[in-house]
Order: C-alpha cells, then sequence, then structure tokens
C-alpha cells in the first residue's frame, strides 16, 4: 500500500521557449482554484527513478524544430526508453499527457505522442485523451487546453472525489489566490559594492550585471546557468540584399572580445538583444517604478517536497532599470492570458475591469487572442490600454514575458575565421491585421548597430541540428534563403580541408526569388569553378532556383529533380544529406521530393523509398535544422 503523498497532483514541463511553462503553470492554477494542491516543476528537475513512487502525474511538453524534444527533456526521455524497464515499471501510476505543437509542422506534437505512447508501454494509467494544442488554431494551443482541462477535472474526480473535496466545477474565489505573487522583490539602500555593480561600464561589470539579472530570473532563464556568456563585437554588417528586394537579409562578423570560443560549423549563436532605452523608460514610468532603486528578486520558495532552484542566493542589488533591460520583454514579446486576469484584478476604471475579465474568460478566448496574439501586442501597449491599471512591481516581474535569446545558426568556419564568427541574418518584418507594422526585436537591432559604436553583445554558442561532417563523406547541402547560412561555414571549411588533402565533393541546391537576394553569389559560383568544392566533374554542383525570375516558379525541389541521377551516386557513395531553412513547407517537400529521387532511380516503390530515407535518418545521415 503506498504512503499518503504530500501533493495530489504532480505537473511537469518541458518548454524551449516558454509556452510549455505557462500552459503548466495554468493547470497548476485552476488545479488549486478548485481546491487541489499541485507541484509545478521543470522535468529536468527531477529524478526519474522516483515516477513509480507517485499517484499522479500531469506532463506538458512542446516538440521544437522536427520533431525534437525540447532540450529540457532529453536526459528524462534517454531514462525512459532504457530496455531494462518492464512493462509493469509504472503501474498504478497515472498520467496525462498535454502537447504544445504547431500542425503546419510536418510531425505536430510528436514529442506528446511519443511520451503518452512509452507511458503506456510502461504500465502507467492515462486519466484522459492526450491533449494537442496547436499553434494554428485560432486560439493557440489554449484552444485545446481548455476543453482538456475540464475533461482532466471531471476524470479526476470520478476516480477519486478527495481531488476536488467540492467538485471540479467548484472554484475559489481568485482574489483569495491573487494577493501570493510567486516573487518577491527587496529593495536596498545604496552601498559602495552595489554601487560598483548599478554603474559599471567595462566588460566585467557589464557581465556581472548581465548575469546578477539574470540569475534572478533563473525560474524562466536557466539553461543560462550552466553556460558562460561571451561577449562579441561587431566589425561588420553588410546588407547582402538590394533595396526593392522585398528582403532585408545582412552578413554580420564579430570578433571575440575576451577569449576565442571554440565551436564548429552548424553550431548556433544565441544572441540576447538590447530593447529600445526609450520604450524600457516608458514602461518604468508608466508602472511609476523609481529607475535607480537598487532591488535583489527571489522567488518564493514552495512547500513541497522538490528541491527550490528557482530560490535567488545572489545578495548583489542590482538597479531597477538594469534589471528590467536585460530580463523582462515589455518590448517585443505578448503577455500571456494570466497577465490579463491580473489585471482586471487591479484596474480601478470599471469598464477596463470588465473588459480584462471578459478577456480572462473562456467566452473572450478568442477575441483576447485577436487582440493580443495575432496583433503582437507588447506589454507595453497592453499597459497603455488600460491606463487604470496600476500593477505591483512583484506581479510584473512574474508575469512579464522573460527576455529570451534569439538563436541564428552560424555562417562562418573557425577554421577560415580564427577569433570571429559571422552570421547571416534576415530582417524580420510583417504588417498584422490591423494594418500595424512590426519587426523582429533582435534582428532589426542587429541591423541598426554601426560596427564603429563598438557595443558589446552578449551571445552563448550552442550545439546545433547539423554535424560538422568529416572530409571524407560528400554532401547533399539544401538551403534556400537563409538557410544557406550554415552551408557557408561548411564550403569555407571543405575548402581549407581540399587544400591539405583529398575532399569528398558538395552538391548544394540553393533557392532565392531572384538576382536581387542572390545571397553570396561570388562565393557560391567560384567554388563552381575546378578548384572550388562544387565541381561538376567531381560529381558536386551548384544550383539555383529562382522562384520569380521567370512566369513560373522554380524551387530547389524541382532543381533537384533535374539532378536526380547526379543526387543518387552521391547518396551510394555514402553521402550525408543537410537541410536548412523555414520549417513550414520547404522541409516535408525536400523530403517527398528525396523519396521520389530514391524511387525512381533506385527502382522502388515509394514506401520502400521512405523506408530506405528513415534508415539514413537513423544513421546520422540526413539532418535538418529550420526555424519559423
Amino acid at each position: 500500500m503506498r504512503e499518503e503523498k504530500r501533493n495530489k497532483l504532480l505537473i511537469f514541463y518541458a518548454s524551449q521557449t516558454g509556452n510549455a511553462l505557462d500552459a503548466a503553470e495554468r493547470i497548476g492554477r485552476e488545479s488549486e482554484r478548485r481546491g487541489c494542491p499541485v507541484v509545478v516543476r521543470p522535468v529536468d528537475d527531477y529524478d526519474a527513478r522516483c515516477l513509480p513512487e507517485e499517484d499522479t502525474v500531469i506532463f506538458v511538453v512542446s516538440t521544437t524544430g522536427q520533431g525534437d524534444t525540447p532540450d529540457s527533456m532529453k536526459v528524462f526521455w534517454r531514462f525512459l526508453l532504457q530496455k531494462s524497464l518492464s512493462k509493469q515499471w509504472l503501474e498504478g501510476v497515472r498520467y496525462a499527457v498535454f502537447g504544445l505543437g504547431d500542425s503546419g509542422y510536418q510531425k505536430f506534437n510528436f514529442v506528446a505522442k511519443k511520451l503518452d505512447n512509452r507511458l503506456l508501454d510502461l504500465g502507467a494509467t492515462a486519466v484522459v485523451e492526450r491533449g494537442l494544442g496547436d499553434d494554428q488554431h485560432p486560439s493557440g494551443y489554449e484552444g485545446a487546453l481548455d476543453p482538456w482541462m475540464r475533461s482532466l477535472w471531471r476524470r479526476l474526480h470520478q476516480i477519486d472525489p478527495s481531488f476536488f473535496p467540492q467538485g471540479p466545477d467548484h472554484v475559489i474565489e481568485e482574489m483569495k489566490l491573487i494577493d501570493q505573487p510567486k516573487v518577491h522583490i527587496t529593495y536596498h539602500s545604496i552601498d559602495n559594492a552595489a554601487s560598483r555593480l548599478s554603474n559599471a561600464s567595462d566588460l566585467e561589470g557589464i557581465r556581472m550585471q548581465l548575469e546578477t539579472a539574470r540569475s534572478m530570473s533563473a525560474g524562466k532563464l536557466s539553461n543560462y546557468n550552466n553556460k558562460a556568456v561571451c561577449f562579441l563585437k561587431m566589425i561588420k554588417n553588410q546588407p547582402l540584399t538590394k533595396s526593392g528586394s522585398g528582403k532585408d537579409v545582412h552578413h554580420f562578423e564579430f570578433e571575440f572580445v575576451s577569449a576565442a570560443i571554440e565551436y564548429e560549423v552548424g553550431d548556433v549563436l544565441e544572441v540576447l538583444p538590447s530593447q529600445d532605452p526609450a520604450a524600457v523608460d516608458t514602461f518604468i514610468q508608466r508602472c511609476n517604478l523609481d529607475p535607480d532603486a537598487l532591488i535583489t528578486v527571489q522567488h518564493k520558495e514552495m512547500k513541497n517536497y522538490l528541491p527550490d532552484i528557482h530560490k535567488n542566493t545572489t545578495e548583489v542589488p542590482i538597479k531597477l532599470r538594469t534589471f528590467v533591460e536585460l530580463t523582462m520583454d515589455v518590448t517585443s514579446a505578448s503577455p500571456r492570458r494570466y497577465f490579463f486576469e491580473v489585471m482586471s484584478y487591479f484596474a480601478t476604471a470599471e469598464h477596463e475591469k470588465e473588459r480584462l475579465q471578459y478577456f480572462a474568460s473562456p467566452e473572450g478566448r478568442d477575441d483576447l487572442y485577436k487582440y493580443n496574439q495575432k496583433e503582437r501586442r507588447t506589454v507595453l501597449e497592453v499597459l497603455e490600454d488600460f491606463p487604470s491599471v496600476q500593477m505591483p512591481f512583484d506581479w510584473l516581474v512574474q508575469l512579464v514575458p522573460p527576455l529570451k535569446t534569439r538563436a541564428f545558426s552560424i555562417s562562418s568556419s573557425p577554421l577560415a575565421h580564427p577569433n570571429q564568427v559571422h552570421l547571416t541574418v534576415s530582417v524580420v518584418s510583417w504588417t498584422t491585421p490591423y494594418k500595424r507594422k512590426r519587426t523582429g526585436l533582435c534582428s532589426a537591432w542587429l541591423a541598426g548597430l554601426d560596427p564603429q559604436q563598438g557595443i558589446y553583445i552578449p551571445a552563448w554558442f550552442q550545439k546545433g541540428s547539423l554535424p560538422r561532417p568529416p572530409p571524407s563523406v560528400p554532401l547533399i547541402l539544401i538551403g534556400p534563403g537563409t538557410g544557406c547560412a550554415p552551408f557557408r561555414g561548411f564550403v569555407e571549411e571543405r575548402a581549407i580541408q581540399s587544400s591539405s588533402g583529398p575532399a569528398a565533393p558538395i552538391i548544394f541546391f540553393f533557392g532565392c526569388r531572384n538576382e536581387d537576394d542572390f545571397l553570396y553569389r561570388e562565393l557560391w559560383l567560384s567554388h563552381s569553378l575546378n578548384d572550388g568544392v562544387f565541381p561538376e566533374a567531381k560529381g558536386g554542383g551548384f544550383y539555383v532556383a529562382f522562384s520569380r525570375k521567370q512566369p513560373q516558379k522554380v524551387y530547389v525541389q524541382h532543381k533537384m529533380l533535374e539532378q536526380s541521377q547526379r543526387i543518387w551516386n552521391l547518396l551510394l557513395s555514402k553521402a550525408s544529406i543537410y537541410v536548412a531553412g523555414s520549417a513550414t513547407k520547404m522541409p516535408s517537400d525536400v523530403w517527398s521530393t528525396f523519396e521520389e529521387i530514391v524511387s525512381k532511380e533506385g527502382e522502388a516503390s515509394r514506401d520502400s523509398a521512405a523506408n530506405w530515407l528513415k534508415a539514413l535518418q537513423r544513421a546520422g545521415r540526413y539532418h535538418v535544422e529550420a526555424w519559423s
């Protein structure tokens, strides 16, 4: 017989961008409102060996890239896949899975589906059918989350009425919970140490400010705790596209300010963008905050049996303005639904209170999505739309989306450019349904920097999805648009390797609209000559698809079909395939084209061709790095 558990519901989340965390916290709040205590924790904060001892566990997991597991879940998932675990290992454990994904991707909610199947295989019992949130839904993932939660509460109450003593539909008045933010702000008087930190302008001082501020937000930015920040200085900002082309792509070159970091082609650089200082000042004024106040931020310890890794142990205060600037995204990210709910309790104008309560209700969910996410309204814009709301700073720290890094494929080889790293960045811009012009925070900021300014740019190096190939492996590269970025590094490296010994050929399929956005044109064409890495005489080649240069649209897959025999010969020579670029249709279209080529050239059925490619993928010879 199991001993009585201190908590009824254990909620684990695995998040890459923060959506799964938000969904998990929402499930936790809704459970507490019905009288059932919960613990909400990241899955990497748990020893998977203890899973058989739990009663009821809820998993909220996102799917990243092309069906990939979030970084924070990889250790947990590897443990669950062990063959030594029996089919009765989780017998008696109840569970529920909610996934977050995008049906525009080929492997929609793949991680949630795999987790659900594996838990069943290990003997666990599903409380309800898995829920699959979809970014394409008019209300985003909440379109599936709301009905899934209703089913979950009803089913749990049927299983054990003690989950919700007054029934699954009885909700505690929110004001009893609203006065307890999870964040505590301490204000400090000025002392010498704090003064030095708050006014530092040298590199070491900037590093201390950054690490201090972001360690206080460790609950949402914990992936930075194990990686040291690297500071870069921009030395080149070169537009790659012609004005009027409809695209604005820049080539950036950076030098390492401190010691050079070792990286490989195929790696990813994460950059922390700078917010508009005027907008940060406006936010601080709107919220009646003192920008020069010295603060420390602590995440209140939750009363449960898991260690509180989010509690901030940093004692050195930091300026409030610096904390906002480095950790709180007030100028580009849209607030979550709970932000509007909490706002409603601090609204003093009745019409504002009613509108906020409607937005936070199930009936107002779709209208909120149109007002907020579809328009990408920022925290500052929302607060300005509801002037009677004065939210305490501790609530703002808890609810304002964290300022996140932006990841870019590295477009250089360290062999070709020692002490440097290069990026190829498209400046993101779009028009909202209400015709408001928007630009991407990081890409627009980088494009606007003058290398002469000498600004220090904080960055972190990460392993990407494209492993560095040895020189003996032939390569088939498909990279339309800025998907060519990592392959610039591949080509630079292969060129250096071929100068000192034999190197296998490369065939590269690049796509763009027309000559005006033909990125790195001279580089690719120079390597198409006999002494380059693309010569057709050696089995390689460079082929460009112009989608708008002629009446009929031509994409990379059309050029691939034209070179069907050449691709097949390279595949028979143990070539590896690398695909990079837009995540929507391109990766699945390219996969389908490879199926067609393998079927035709290998004289096999389409199903056999698909299985052959899957085997290639399992063998580590088919790699995809895609972004939305």
